[in-house]
């Protein structure tokens, strides 16, 4: 079968290359992949960024396939099911697991070949009303939106969400906080997009480039019933953006620590953050059984997600660099049209 391989570290490091076909084992499902969608950590992982790994791999977490093969004792699917694997390959339910070694696309190979063989314990039916390329934003940023809003923050009617900027997850928080009946603040420092993000629902949006203090303004829209703040702000940019997120929270609020893509460091000044009881929560993926409930909610709801552009498998390269370039509203995507036999 033909994959893409990284070799070595950077976008050149990405070569078209011949690999067996998997063959399914007992509980394992092979499956044709048909697309694929990309996340700061693919561009982190193929820069050489992300963790302590080790090339050569199949580099990218999240995709889609079909059905074509069943190994012996499989339940839970049938020849033809369109299917996605799970990022985090052990983690069913529960706590999150010890170690960072069984995540697709870095440790393990990811999804850039013809036929994946996966486990069917670690692999959910893809929702019926979306298309292959809709569907395969789920699996990273849409389940990290959905355990952070309602596993970890246990989302009520009414609280307030803060959402950053247009990527995936800052998108998919926004569309299932709105359906859930939260208050939805978004940033994004685009005009453009500040439009769009009204659009998609957002009850309020702030320009940070026309108010670096966004923070204040946050403060500002949420004063109500002696409580200044928001329940829940998701920090998407990382770095010094986690002060004003920290002071975009109410007493007692949370700020989930989601992404980086504006630095991995910051320092902080913990007295407001400890005298306000803030609670920091990092976020990185979401289990299994998140994921079926973020299918069932997306499938009762008919929530779309929003992507931006589609690149032939063939030109991940040019996708890897459009996602870094961070122009993009919304997801991005590959298909496998055409790829391979």
């Amino acid at each position: 079968m033909k994959a893409f391989e990284l070799s070595h570290f950077g976008l050149d490091g990405l070569r078209l290359v011949e690999r067996p076909d998997p063959t399914p084992g007992p509980g394992q499902i092979l499956l044709r992949m048909r697309a694929a969608s990309l996340n700061y950590r693919d561009l982190s992982v193929v820069r050489g960024e992300y963790l302590s790994l080790k090339p050569p791999f199949i580099p990218i977490s999240d995709g889609m396939g079909e059905v074509v093969a069943l190994g012996p004792g499989v339940r839970r699917f049938k020849v033809g099911d369109r299917v996605l694997p799970a990022y985090i390959t052990n983690w069913i339910n529960g706590e999150p697991p010890a170690d960072n070694m069984s995540r697709l696309g870095g440790p393990l190979d990811g999804v850039l070949a013809e036929y994946m063989a996966v486990s069917e314990e670690s692999a959910v039916h893809a929702p019926s009303h979306l298309s292959d390329v809709e569907a395969v934003t789920l699996p990273i940023a849409a389940l990290t939106a959905w355990q952070t809003l309602f596993v970890y923050g246990s989302l009520q009617l009414g609280q307030t969400v803060v959402v950053q900027g247009s990527g995936g997850v800052s998108l998919f928080a926004l569309m299932l906080a709105r359906a859930a009946g939260a208050e939805v603040i978004a940033t994004s420092g685009n005009p453009a997009k500040l439009a769009r993000l009204k659009e998609l629902g957002a009850h309020h949006v702030i320009n940070y480039r026309e108010t670096p203090d966004w923070d204040k303004r946050v403060l500002e829209l949420t004063e109500r019933q002696g409580v200044r703040g928001a329940d829940h702000v998701l920090d998407i940019a990382g770095g010094e953006t986690l002060k004003r997120s920290i002071a975009a929270a109410r007493v007692g609020g949370t700020v989930y620590v989601v992404g980086f893509v504006e630095g991995l460091s910051t320092t902080l000044d913990l007295l407001p953050t400890v005298t306000r009881r803030i609670r920091l929560q990092a976020v990185s993926g979401g289990h299994r059984t998140s994921l079926e409930a973020l299918v069932r909610a997306m499938e009762l709801h008919r929530i779309t997600p929003v992507v931006d552009k589609v690149f032939p498998v063939t030109e991940v390269r040019e996708a890897l660099d459009y996602l870094g370039k961070g122009t993009h509203f919304g997801k991005v995507a590959l298909s496998f049209e055409g790829f391979g036999r």
